[in-house]
């Protein structure tokens, strides 16, 4: 039996941890670890039209199936594409190896052809970033950046030359066993015992959740109600946490909605639960406050802390809530749900207005039917920019839905690479991307990537003509829009000439039939939806302070199009509210 190379090897180490694909973009230096994957029995190669989106379907991947997935990127610059949808997993803490091949060995350091260095420039979005430079490294080191995506949550980078990637494995590599999944993390007796002392000693507690949260639904809710604690969430915890929560306040951040923001203020004690909430203008100053996290570095550096707590959220109250004292005032919390109530019921209704006659279609009319329309386990990957906006507001998760975007990273033209990546895990499931026309066109050779897979991705495309976010954020500093427009084809034309379901909805009485007929199409299909680029009120006195990047004072701008579902669902709590 011939010897495996290193190639051979490399593919058989990612399948024995569980990788299935390899997103990337063929090139020379990876030629030998393509035709390793071409001939395995257990591992596919996805063929994607840019490196980017293969990093951003990788981590998607990830996301959904919570294992390690694996993309690559040829010498220079096929790797360097990668970066992009590198840094976005990093951040959302997705599991992720990365494959950058390298030019020959004998070359490196003479600036030769395609040459640059990366095991250097992936540091920054990576836990781990090394180079094979010895056949004898194998399977060591791709071991060690396995070990580092999964155990740390992020990416993890192996470089290798090709000339390395052909030659021979060494007979007697060694290989152990692979870490492919994460411990849980029980904090200590004194920090559950300190925690315990604070709540029992606060008169009025508010949790704030973050995507830390995920799994741990039932254990926040028990809490809550032990504590009678109103319960406040970011965006990243929103699929986690807003759910068949009679103690839902609504979301904290310059998307935010609802009554987060009072509770988190009027509180005596404030515990962010899995959190990284970076907007640190929108938490008090004045209150004590508890962070629980599972990354220790996360902790305090948004804001100071009275009690820091290294833990994963879901232990971590199995530990505290039989500990606490049960709390028997609900008057902070009845107070903060009606005010949630008020809140939601003041915005919407911009929403019932006339949205069904309106043309331009209202953008939130669009999210609000597709919302209603879409499998009660659908995969929604959002896109940077108003959509994020949508999703926050008319996407309404119930414990089996998905809702991912570059929530961290904030990129542009994350929707429909992530897409791809979500539903390559399962081709059954429902998988809505809903996308900007900006970010859409970046990365619009990818839509290919859709046709030729088969894969059955429904891309509900937001057409106003321009990059309306940073169209708003121009406004709000006082600057007149500049460099926001953009010349846009029929994007439903532009489908069917790539061999798939395309159809273009300018009125509203055609939006719920062509969205229907989209979702039930069985191939990859787009919708794309001409709408208001106004569909934003500019508060009608500019403030100076109201900078790009949202200072507390712009969430005071009022988001003309109402929280969709949300409203209803805060009518639904008020009925468990006590009356006098």
């Amino acid at each position: 039996m011939a010897r495996q190379n290193i190639a051979e090897q490399f593919v058989d180490i990612l399948a024995r941890a569980g990788v299935r694909r390899l997103y990337g973009v063929v090139g020379d230096s990876l030629n030998p670890v393509v035709d390793a994957v071409r001939r395995h029995p257990a591992m596919d190669w996805v063929h994607v039209r840019h490196e980017e989106s293969a990093a951003f379907a990788a981590g998607a991947e990830a996301q959904i199936t919570g294992r390690l997935a694996a993309c690559a990127g040829s010498c220079g610059p096929g790797n360097l594409h990668l970066i992009n949808g590198l840094y976005d997993a990093h951040r959302s803490m997705a599991p992720v190896l990365a494959l950058a091949s390298h030019i020959p060995s004998s070359e490196i350091g003479l600036s030769y052809f395609q040459e640059t260095h990366p095991d250097q420039l992936f540091r920054e979005c990576s836990h781990y970033s090394e180079m094979i430079s010895s056949p004898k490294q194998m399977p060591r080191l791709l071991q060690t950046a396995i070990q580092h995506a999964v155990g740390q949550g992020g990416v993890g980078v192996v470089t290798l030359p090709g000339d390395v990637a052909d030659q021979p494995a060494p007979e007697r590599a060694m290989e152990h066993a692979l870490v492919t999944s994460r411990p849980t993390v029980r904090p200590g007796d004194a920090e559950i015992e300190r925690l315990a002392a604070m709540i029992d000693e606060a008169d009025k507690v508010t949790l704030f959740c973050g995507s830390g949260t995920a799994g741990a639904h039932a254990e926040v809710m028990r809490f809550a109600e032990k504590i009678k604690s109103p319960v406040g969430h970011a965006l990243r915890g929103k699929e986690f946490i807003q759910y068949d929560n009679p103690f839902d306040v609504g979301m904290s951040g310059m998307l935010g909605y609802g009554a987060a923001y009072e509770a988190t203020h009027e509180c005596d004690l404030l515990i962010l639960l899995g959190t990284d909430f970076p907007y640190n203008a929108f938490l008090p100053d004045d209150v004590r406050i508890a962070q629980v996290d599972v990354r220790p570095e996360r902790l305090g550096r948004r804001s100071q802390l009275d009690l820091a707590v290294w833990g994963d959220v879901r232990e971590t109250l199995r530990c505290l809530t039989p500990q606490v004292s049960p709390k028997t005032n609900r008057r902070f919390l009845d107070r903060m749900l009606k005010k949630h109530a008020e809140a939601l019921e003041g915005v919407i209704k911009a929403y019932t207005r006339k949205v069904d006659r309106h043309v331009p279609l209202h953008p939130e009319y669009v999210a609000s039917l597709v919302d209603e329309l879409a499998a009660q386990d659908a995969v929604f990957t959002v896109d940077t920019g108003m959509c994020n906006v949508w999703a926050a507001r008319y996407l309404t998760p119930n414990g089996r839905r998905r809702i991912i975007g570059s929530f961290s990273h904030g990129s542009m033209a994350n929707a429909l690479p992530q897409a791809i990546g979500a539903q390559f895990t399962d081709r059954s499931r429902q998988v809505v991307s809903l996308s900007g026309d900006g970010g859409f066109s970046m990365l619009m050779g990818d839509f290919l990537t859709l046709v030729q897979y088969d894969l059955p991705v429904k891309v509900v495309l937001f057409n106003n003509s321009s990059l309306s976010m940073v169209e708003l954020e121009m406004l709000v500093a006082g600057l007149p829009s500049y460099g926001t427009a953009n010349k846009n084809p029929d994007f439903a034309a532009v489908a069917r000439a790539c061999g798939a379901h395309g159809v273009r909805v300018e009125k509203p009485k055609h939006l719920a039939g062509a969205l229907k007929e989209a979702f039930a199409h069985p191939g990859p299909a787009l919708v794309d939806v001409v709408t208001d680029p106004n569909a934003l009120s500019i508060p009608p006195k500019i403030k100076a302070e109201m900078v790009t990047g949202f200072a507390l004072s712009a969430s005071k701008m009022v988001l003309d199009g109402g929280v969709g579902r949300m409203a209803q669902m805060a009518r639904s709590n008020l009925r468990n509210v006590p009356r006098p």
